[in-house]
């Protein structure tokens, strides 16, 4: 496993990345409302990581290094993208890992053993799924329940970005026995914007509020 100040450095050095090529959104005044109904003044948009090639070529290392301490390099054999997210920082990962990547669709195409996973997956294969950000966990089910439906072993799940905040995402993952990996969590992000003034101090006690009681919150 790595060491707390790795993960501290890791968390740290993500969340300012994020902020910087604006990833980040706080508007505690006109909160964000999710799919499930439920409201929060952040919002996070992993998917613009892929139009900086600067911050994807220093998070995809930063994967790799969480990858080494928390999974290590001589336990998976594949690396797994989940639709649609996952699949571009599946591809970085497996590149600088010179392994094999598949990518694993929401819903079946076609019929068979192989119906959501796209590429070759041998039985028996130890892979890595990596997603851009977890929540409660909950999504993550398809995509293992898939990988492990096509013969594959999945012990470990990467995301860039863990929420960090609802209990369920621990439950979910020791239902599906996984080990849940990440960059970076909301805490992390508020800490590094406090430091570098990247919000202003109402902002962030705001948003703050809503993290230590998410639930509550919302109403």
């Amino acid at each position: 496993m790595g060491t707390s100040a790795n993960r501290s450095n890791i968390g740290a050095t993500a969340a300012r990345i994020l902020l910087e090529i604006g990833a980040v959104a706080f508007r505690p005044e006109d909160p964000f409302v999710h799919t499930s109904g439920r409201k929060s003044p952040s919002y996070i948009d992993c998917r613009r990581i892929i139009s900086f090639p600067r911050a994807r070529t220093r998070l995809t290392a930063l994967a790799i290094e969480t990858v080494r301490g928390n999974v290590g390099y001589d336990r998976i054999d594949c690396v797994a993208g989940g639709e649609t997210a996952g699949i571009p920082f599946a591809a970085w990962i497996a590149d600088s890992l010179t392994l094999p990547m598949v990518y694993v669709r929401k819903q079946p195409k076609g019929f068979g053993r192989m119906a959501q996973i796209e590429g070759d997956l041998p039985e028996g294969t130890r892979v890595l799924l990596v997603e851009d950000l977890n929540t409660d966990g909950g999504s993550k089910r398809v995509f293992v329940d898939a990988l492990r439906s096509a013969g594959a072993t999945v012990d470990h799940i990467l995301v860039v970005f863990h929420y960090g905040i609802f209990e369920a995402s621990d439950a979910n993952m020791r239902d599906m026995a996984v080990q849940l990996s990440h960059l970076a969590t909301w805490q992390d992000i508020v800490q590094t914007a406090r430091d570098g003034g990247y919000f202003d101090n109402a902002t962030l006690d705001a948003v703050q509020t809503y993290l230590d009681n998410p639930l509550d919150w919302s109403p």
